[in-house]
């Protein structure tokens, strides 16, 4: 189900209107624009999806309130990240004990917008997927209703 550490992610070709990315296959991926990733047994990597790190714009802060050793659960805050476009909550999209925030964001934050899926990874639990999240195919049909209500919305506001 999830790619392991030393194994080259494949990809998915994904274009809606003006957005175009590749997704990695063996992720999951949560209704709030974050991806999954398993390390180890139990350790899970986690980070924005390039979706999410878009509607931010570019990276200047990422913060963590949990501290390693913390329990988390799904839905609970761990931090904040803000963008030139937006300030948003990071939340946690597992359950279990949060490890750490990803220590190269202390000194190349950008790599979070430029690299999402790779060295721009926000935290690592040790636990297991909120019962929300999805594989890619459900992950992408969500990116198209999602696509589809933000060019609505610009559509109707134009009028």
């Amino acid at each position: 189900m999830f790619r392991g550490p030393m194994s080259a992610p494949a990809t998915s070709f994904y274009k809606r209107s003006n957005f175009v990315t590749h997704l990695p296959v063996d992720c999951l991926y949560s209704p709030s624009h974050f991806w999954i990733t398993k390390m180890g047994a139990a350790r899970l990597r986690i980070g924005f999806t390039k979706f999410a790190t878009r509607m931010l714009g570019d990276i200047v802060e990422v913060r963590f309130e949990k501290q390693p050793g913390a329990a988390l659960a799904g839905g609970d805050i761990v931090g904040s990240i803000e963008g030139f476009k937006a300030i948003s909550d990071i939340y946690a999209c597992v359950s279990g004990t949060f490890v750490g925030g990803n220590p190269a964001l202390a000194s190349n934050v950008e790599c979070v917008g430029k690299n999402p899926y790779a060295e721009g990874w926000l935290y690592e639990v040790d636990g297991e997927p909120d019962d929300k999240c999805v594989p890619l195919e459900q992950y992408r049909a969500l990116l198209d209703t999602t696509i589809d209500k933000i060019l609505e919305k610009q559509k109707s506001d134009s009028e």
